[in-house]
């Protein structure tokens, strides 16, 4: 990370001179290449990615947790996002604020998608988040994130984003709010009807044509156009 692009003939080159060893198992080596990284980035950066090309490995997890912790610890990072349901996140971000559930457990399917609630450094991420909160000497919060869009094989039903958007309406204007919901949530219907997977293969078991689809997306377009004015 000491040369300009372009010094090196080879990719494997560049690699050979360029990589940074550590070791998880040993935290203030890993912390150390973890402060090389961030002091060749400079004060610029307050977004970083951290991409993984495997799904369902473990390995990558642990090291993405131990880096999100140094980055809170020494950086003043917050909050972190990962490729799990949009519509889901605030299910696990409001249980590592200290509310919602008691227990992981309660979170792991409602709050993760894909499975990714089963895995253990999933778990470990989300209880070391709600720990480091539950710190009063902490007054940052950290927050929990999902980027992924619900539209592959495994959908999500609206209720949870619209019911986000619904309780900030209910905060600023709860007469107005509680009007829109009154509209909204019998449009809704069952969860899993929108979650039905059969649907990804079988457009005729799809509920996004029927009647109450068609009159929740107007309702919804209102009520952004709301939003939009608050």
């Amino acid at each position: 990370m000491t040369h300009a692009a372009g010094v090196y003939a080879t990719l494997n080159d560049w690699i050979a001179h360029e990589a940074i060893p550590f070791s998880l198992d040993s935290r203030p080596d890993f912390n150390a290449a973890v402060d090389t990284v961030i002091d060749s980035l400079g004060d610029s950066v307050a977004l970083l990615g951290f991409g993984e090309g495997l799904h369902g490995g473990e390995e990558l997890l642990v090291l993405r947790n131990q880096l999100f912790q140094r980055l809170v610890e020494a950086y003043g990072y917050s909050a972190i996002a990962i490729e799990s349901s949009f519509p889901r996140g605030p299910i696990v971000n409001e249980y590592v604020l200290g509310h919602g559930p008691a227990s992981y457990e309660a979170v792991l399917d409602t709050g993760l998608s894909h499975g990714f609630g089963k895995f253990e450094a999933n778990r470990e991420l989300v209880e070391w988040m709600r720990q480091y909160n539950a710190d009063p000497a902490h007054q940052m919060k950290l927050r929990f994130y999902g980027f992924d869009s619900p539209t592959d094989v495994i959908t999500d039903s609206p209720r949870q984003t619209l019911h986000v958007a619904l309780d900030y309406l209910n905060s600023v204007d709860e007469a107005l709010g509680q009007e829109y919901q009154n509209r909204i949530d019998p449009l809704l219907g069952q969860d899993s009807a929108w979650e039905n997977p059969a649907a990804a293969l079988d457009p005729t078991q799809a509920i996004g044509r029927s009647a109450e689809a068609t009159a929740l997306r107007i309702e919804t377009e209102e009520l952004i156009a709301e939003l939009r004015v608050r």
